[in-house]
């Protein structure tokens, strides 16, 4: 059982957990793709809120082809989808760039209260390298990517969230144990790849997720919070934290976890 002095580092998603980027950034630079490419493709809210059942660009590209467009024919489907997802990450990179997706409340709060505490920190995403790093750099500063001891990205791995290769790769680079870390999430297929590698998981929902099956959760939250700004409870006992510290994260690393399918509401 990890106790309140054994927590080591704190893992984070990125799509949804660091910033809100897939309504007003993904889905955008995969419209963009299209019109490039002269496709009339359109991803609106609710067909992106579909898409998000699957992990990874690449994949939603051809999981779109089959179920929505099952006559599109090219000789060369994966070389058109990976050059059809090349061009939708230069335009992430373009947003990103412009600075227009901030990061989530109580992220950069709680990312400086680890540092100064000492917990290491590590990411775990689907989302590609350069944009995880565009967006640490435009949000946190340009030296900001280095206080990450490891960024698990894009296709680093082969199998994509909810299977766990995504935190095992982490946790091996970092040398830890998964009884010393916390993830955060914000989706059903993230705390599932997280609580496949054993790790404990703490929720912040986002728009596109609210729905899902977060049984298993630590707690489930509206948001970090900030101190003037308490997050909301959705699942689980918060004690008498009403924003998220790494005093609460401590104190929260000591619960025994949920198993799937109960709720500790």
């Amino acid at each position: 059982m990890p106790g309140s002095s054994s927590l080591q580092a704190l893992i984070f998603d990125m799509d949804g957990t660091l910033a809100d980027t897939e309504a007003h950034g993904h889905r955008v630079a995969f419209n963009a793709a299209f019109r490039d490419f002269g496709l009339d493709w359109n991803w609106d809210l609710a067909t992106y809120g579909t898409l998000l059942s699957v992990a990874g660009g690449k994949e939603r590209i051809a999981f779109y082809l089959s179920r929505y467009r099952p006559d599109f024919r090219h000789p060369d489907l994966p070389g058109f989808i990976a050059a059809l997802h090349q061009a939708k990450t230069r335009h992430f990179q373009r947003i990103l760039e412009a600075g227009e997706i901030p990061l989530r409340p109580g992220v950069a709060r709680l990312i400086a209260e680890a540092r100064e505490a000492g917990l290491r920190l590590a990411i775990a995403t689907t989302a590609a390298l350069p944009g995880v790093v565009t967006l640490l750099e435009t949000t946190l500063g340009s030296d900001s990517p280095s206080w990450f001891d490891a960024i698990g990205a894009g296709d680093v791995v082969p199998r994509k969230k909810p299977a766990p290769d995504i935190y095992l790769w982490v946790l091996e680079r970092m040398k830890l144990r998964p009884e010393a870390c916390l993830a955060i999430e914000d989706s059903g297929p993230g705390l599932r790849a997280a609580g496949g590698a054993g790790l404990a998981t703490i929720i912040t929902v986002s728009d596109y997720t609210r729905g899902h099956d977060f049984s298993g959760a630590v707690l489930v939250l509206s948001d970090l919070g900030e101190p003037d700004a308490p997050f909301r409870v959705l699942r689980g006992d918060a004690a008498e934290f009403d924003f998220v510290s790494v005093e609460a994260l401590r104190a929260w690393h000591g619960r025994e976890m949920p198993q799937r399918g109960q709720s500790k509401s």
